[in-house]
């Protein structure tokens, strides 16, 4: 599967393109079938809420996990990566992102690509990152929001914020946060389980806190062109990956194929 030219455009002009049912509710099923296994390990790649035992942020599950080592590599999100980032890439980041029913934590507005600059020293900003809703994404359970046209800024001043959440991350001014606002204004895609859109790695984006009753599931998959790989390795190797070799596809099938399988 690769974009069309009018999906290419909206990415390149907009920063973001939406794919309604880029998974179908048994594929959904699969994926969402490892969690309880995977947010019950304590794990250092768990990281938790400040509350100590809310699952935030399931680092690279792909590396110890068949059912995500596969998704991975479907050709539904790994053709376009390669589509987008004009070569063969590799997963410089995977993450699953909880977002728990009342307790999930805010998301400062942050860069992504900020981050890999300052803290792995990536060279460019030719990454990019996919995301595929596990659960239904509404306005009450903490959609991400995005700023659209700002990734065509490049890297933005930011702050190393190390006490709003129980993870650091780089932060954006609310003096310039709200400049961008009033020039592209903020989307907050929503949609049903099986919902994914790519985004681009300069993108500014955040999300706020679940209080709502519904989780909020998302598989965030940071793809990096392998000539554009990290040269710094100050950060864990779950985090910022360091096995650059590329990525080969999967069969389309390949979630529903090997379920059923290991059902036989």
């Amino acid at each position: 599967m690769k974009l069309d030219d009018a999906q290419l455009k909206q990415f390149r002009d907009d920063g973001y393109v939406i794919l309604p049912e880029l998974f179908s509710a048994d594929e959904v099923a699969v994926l969402k079938g490892e969690i309880p296994d995977i947010f019950a390990q304590r794990r250092d790649e768990n990281f938790r809420e400040k509350d100590g035992d809310t699952v935030r942020t399931a680092f690279a599950t792909h590396n110890y996990n068949d059912v995500y080592a596969r998704f991975v590599r479907h050709p539904r999100i790994l053709a376009p990566a390669e589509q987008m980032l004009d070569g063969q890439v590799y997963v410089h980041q995977f993450k699953l992102n909880a977002k728990a029913a009342f307790n999930g934590d805010v998301w400062q507005w942050h860069q992504d690509y900020g981050t890999w600059k300052r803290d792995d020293d990536m060279p460019t900003s030719n990454a990019m990152n996919l995301a595929v809703y596990l659960d239904d994404v509404n306005e009450f359970n903490g959609p991400l929001y995005l700023i659209p046209k700002n990734h065509k800024r490049g890297v933005l001043e930011a702050k190393h914020d190390l006490s709003t959440t129980s993870y650091p991350l780089w932060t954006l001014d609310e003096g310039l946060i709200r400049e961008m606002v009033e020039d592209g204004g903020i989307v907050a895609p929503k949609g049903k389980a099986g919902t994914g859109f790519f985004f681009d790695s300069c993108l500014v984006h955040a999300s706020p806190p679940n209080i709502s009753p519904w989780d909020r599931l998302i598989v965030y998959i940071s793809y990096n062109n392998v000539e554009n790989a990290i040269r710094e390795f100050n950060r864990a190797e779950w985090i910022a990956h360091r096995d650059f070799t590329p990525l080969k596809v999967e069969p389309d099938d390949c979630l529903l194929a090997r379920s059923s399988a290991a059902a036989e």
